[in-house]
């Protein structure tokens, strides 16, 4: 008997040295390709865009498939109008205006809408419209006074939104826009509903990725805006007359630019002398949807239709040189498809994706080109790994995937495509005779 405590006290001095001296694998895993740095940039010299600015991206999963000069601050005119658009149905969403509330027209939208050489519609100062032909009036024929309008109605003033506006561009990260006015007009167009203390010719300035977040934005919060913005033709009654109103989005069916392989159907377009002609688009093709801006194209008239022809340059670019391809839930990455575990019958556990995720890839790429680096989660992890037991399928890491040839990039700043990834078996405890044989070698090993 006393020998036996003797061996029990001798195992257990062991084991309380093995732990300290053991130390085993890190809890992150990674490949020798972490730092791989793509061949080629999200600007393709092929493609030549006569633009200043220009931007092309997934709406779903916000990845940049092509890009010139897409951080620049460039006047965006009327496109202005998405962001303005978006706090009226946020409105709307809590009840604050509803589409059949009629509204008086103030008098710095009045006088604007009088202004027969900006995009309006003539609203009569004693007459009270619905938000809904305000919306409509606002994103089909760009009526300037009208959306002046409906910004009145949300905040009580046009300063009072702009503010809001600036507000919720900075509640997505974008700190660098230059907002005065919530129709995109310059500062010195709307008399009385200028931004104060400004200067006299300010214009609001965005860069061609701001746009295309707020794109994002608007159609992930409020899809419903395309039931308006794929409208070609629609009237508007002021109270004593109609005005047909032709949307200035002319590749909509039906107008000028459509391209049947191209079914455009939003989103906004804006044009000034210092802002050139820009435009918003989207277009669902082949089940998916992506998001295009550009800014700065050619206007020598008002029949030029330049950046019609661009955008279509762009969305035909991404289409016929990259794949929509899907990443299955359950796909493993060489060199990044396990981790290691504390004190269980194994050692490392298998882990895949967990859900099927989409990227869009250049031709010839597929998925099985993705290179992989895992990081495991921490809160899981004691000491140097997974903590045993643990059920199957817990979300046990990130997996951050790299394309061999083709830079990613995302609207949110990853330059990588992150997924989540879980333990593709159930993790078992191992017991105690187990765990003290463990430390016990690892205390021999250590020692010589």
């Amino acid at each position: 008997m006393l020998i036996f405590k003797r061996t029990k006290k001798l195992l257990l001095g062991l084991v309380i040295a093995a732990t300290a001296f053991a130390s085993t694998a890190s809890g992150i895993f990674m490949n020798s390709d972490e730092n791989v740095k793509a061949d080629t940039a999200t600007t393709d010299k092929a493609l030549q865009l006569d633009v200043k600015a220009a931007i092309a991206v997934d709406a779903k999963t916000g990845q940049i498939i092509y890009s010139k000069n897409a951080d620049q601050l460039l006047p965006v005119a009327s496109m202005t109008k998405l962001l303005s658009i978006y706090l009226v149905l946020q409105a709307i969403k809590e009840g604050k205006l509803s589409w059949d509330q009629k509204v008086p027209v103030d008098s710095a939208s009045y006088q604007v809408s009088q202004d027969t050489s900006l995009s309006n519609v003539p609203l009569k100062k004693d007459t009270k419209y619905t938000v809904r032909q305000l919306y409509q009036a606002s994103l089909i024929y760009s009526a300037n006074g009208a959306v002046m309008t409906l910004a009145n109605a949300v905040s009580g003033s046009q300063t009072a939104f702009v503010n809001k506006m600036r507000q919720l561009l900075k509640s997505w990260n974008i700190n660098d826009a230059e907002l005065y006015t919530t129709s995109g007009l310059g500062n010195d167009e709307i008399g009385s509903g200028k931004y104060p203390n400004a200067p006299v010719k300010a214009e609001n300035k965005l860069s061609a990725k701001d746009m295309a977040l707020i794109s994002q934005k608007l159609l992930q919060d409020y899809p419903e805006v395309l039931k308006t913005t794929s409208i070609a033709r629609m009237k508007f009654n002021n109270g004593t007359s109609e005005t047909e109103m032709e949307n200035w989005n002319w590749m909509l069916k039906g107008l000028t630019k459509s391209y049947s392989e191209l079914p455009v159907d939003g989103l906004k377009t804006g044009t000034s002398d210092s802002a050139g002609a820009n435009f918003t688009g989207t277009v669902h093709k082949n089940g998916h949807r992506i998001i295009t801006v550009v800014l700065g194209a050619k206007h020598a008239n008002d029949e030029d239709t330049s950046r019609f022809e661009q955008t279509q340059k762009l969305m035909s670019y991404v289409y016929n040189n990259f794949t929509y391809t899907t990443i299955k839930a359950h796909t493993k990455f060489k060199n990044a498809s396990s981790l290691p575990v504390y004190h269980g019958k194994k050692l490392t556990t298998q882990v895949a994706t967990k859900q099927d995720s989409d990227i869009w890839l250049k031709n010839g790429t597929s998925v099985s080109d993705l290179k992989a680096s895992l990081t495991g989660n921490k809160k899981l992890y004691k000491k140097d790994g997974l903590e045993a037991p643990m059920a199957k399928n817990k979300v046990v890491g990130t997996l951050a995937l790299n394309a061999q040839g083709q830079q990613l990039e995302y609207l949110n700043g990853n330059s990588k495509l992150k997924l989540a990834a879980t333990n593709t078996e159930k993790i078992q405890k191992a017991n105690i005779f187990v765990i003290m044989g463990r430390a016990i070698k690892n205390f021999f090993t250590n020692l010589f």
